[in-house]
């Protein structure tokens, strides 16, 4: 298995429906991959390969991903059997899980094999993954970088081979940010179209979305065909697709009416690295035949960023007076990061009126976005303002809350729009910054238009196989 991590999720699959290879050798495969990599990069924070054996011993469904090995985020997503830290010292004695949340339940039924957990931010609150609980996740292309957040762990592992994907969340960029930095593929779906229960009814405010960071595109179709639809009692549910997302991927879009965006909604500074690969991937898609112009939607956007931020730290707050009933006494300072009380410490100030008033702006938001949406299939930006910074410059062990917003914001003013849209968006690994680092594009769509992201990102990829480009790090 020497090849393994040439290999993406349905080619390994199709390996073991013609009997090529067994689950376990794909198990032994990624195992011993995680063993010789993990210590470098701290993705994977918690192994149970003794329980995929078991899984394996019992038989697998024969879905489109059986026998193939696969990682969830720590963070709401229960694993029967495993706790589920959120990356958090305060959960870190919590009890294991008597269930499999759903989004599991889909993704055992789709014949993956669940071996292990990875990294993320206490709470997935940074854009960077390093908790006090279990250290940083490095970035694969260089050690001293950030994987992004708060998905990183899952991104440095499929980009280090350890998986062909991974299981991640984002509610603000949490798939797209590390996607960005680890140079792999990344969609984040319609709100509603992948479950979120049954422990979680949904994210602040309707901004958390569910899906994985994979290498190549049609393994994010087919798991996304593998994982779509509501779950019962869901708040939302997205517009039904037209055909199986993996029949998009190869079919090439019709002539695609593109708005290019390369100045950040806020003001931010934007890497003339991260503007480049924008610029470049403009002129690949007029290569391909799709119309690109200078555009950008307006809106009010210190009224939406105050908004996303009332209601993630009134989430927040909700969120440790949970815990805090659940322990029996009130969550204190030293509990938690110092970032993560003081954004709950602020998030408890906000009245229901103000709760109310920021869910007003930004649903009017979304519909300004929605309008603007009529006049072109996708915009393109960065995804990021600056290429992966090094470990520490997004520390949450800071106490200065104002500056460390300013931070996050600073290096992703670009996705957190969409989560508060509901509306689809990827990022697709296309360029390479002179500094050897990966640098992610950002392509969003009409809500409920994952089809016409997934023939880009295939046309794209055909175009830009970005699969060639592999981390350089000695692993030896």
């Amino acid at each position: 298995m020497q090849e393994y991590e040439t290999y993406d999720g349905l080619e390994l699959a199709a390996m073991v429906k013609r009997k090529e290879v067994s689950p376990t050798e794909l198990l032994d495969a990624a195992v011993a991959r995680c063993e010789a990599v993990n210590p470098s990069i701290n993705a994977v924070i918690d192994r149970f390969e003794d329980e995929a054996r078991k899984q394996i011993a019992n038989g697998l469904p024969a879905g489109p991903f059986v026998g193939v090995p696969f990682l969830t985020k720590d963070l709401v997503t229960p694993v029967a059997g495993r706790r589920s830290t959120g990356g958090s010292r305060l959960l870190a004695g919590a009890p294991a899980s008597a269930y499999d949340g759903e989004i599991v339940r889909r993704y055992r039924r789709a014949g993956l094999v669940l071996f292990g957990t990875t990294n993320t931010p206490e709470f997935g609150l940074n854009a960077s993954t390093e908790s006090a609980l279990f250290g940083p996740a490095r970035n694969p292309w260089d050690l001293s970088r950030t994987t992004g957040g708060s998905s990183g762990g899952s991104a440095a592992a499929v980009a280090s081979a350890i998986v062909p994907m991974a299981h991640g969340t984002d509610g603000g960029g949490s798939l797209r940010i590390p996607a960005s930095c680890c140079g792999v593929f990344a969609l984040k779906p319609t709100r509603g179209r992948t479950p979120l229960g049954p422990d979680l009814a949904e994210g602040p405010a309707g901004t958390l979305h569910v899906h994985a960071i994979t290498r190549s595109v049609r393994d994010s179709a087919a798991l996304l065909d593998a994982t779509a639809g509501p779950d019962i009692g869901d708040p939302y549910a997205a517009p039904p697709r037209l055909r199986p997302y993996l029949d998009e991927v190869g079919v090439p879009p019709r002539q695609l009416r593109i708005a290019l965006q390369l100045q950040a909604p806020n003001g931010a500074s934007v890497h003339p690295e991260c503007v480049k690969a924008a610029e470049d991937a403009a002129a690949l898609c007029e290569q391909l035949g799709h119309i690109v112009e200078i555009a950008s939607p307006t809106y009010n956007v210190s009224d939406f960023d105050a908004a996303f931020q009332d209601v993630m730290t009134a989430d927040m707050a909700a969120m440790l007076q949970h815990f805090g009933v659940l322990l029996g006494r009130p969550v204190v300072a030293d509990d938690v990061e110092p970032i993560t009380f003081m954004l709950a410490h602020y998030g408890g100030t906000i009245t229901g009126a103000g709760y109310a008033s920021a869910l007003q702006t930004i649903r009017q938001v979304g519909r300004q976005i929605g309008g603007w949406f009529e006049n072109f299939d996708l915009l393109l930006t960065p995804t990021l303002a600056q290429p992966p910074l090094e470990i520490g410059e997004l520390s949450t062990l800071t106490e200065d809350w104002m500056a460390y917003g300013a931070a996050i914001f600073a290096f992703a003013p670009f996705t957190s729009l969409f989560n508060a849209t509901g509306q689809p968006s990827m990022s697709v690994p296309l360029s390479i910054g002179d500094s050897g680092l990966p640098i992610g594009v950002q392509f969003a769509a009409r809500f409920g238009d994952e089809a016409t992201l997934f023939r880009l990102a295939g046309q794209l990829e055909t175009a830009c196989p970005w699969s060639i480009n592999r981390p350089h790090i000695d692993w030896s």
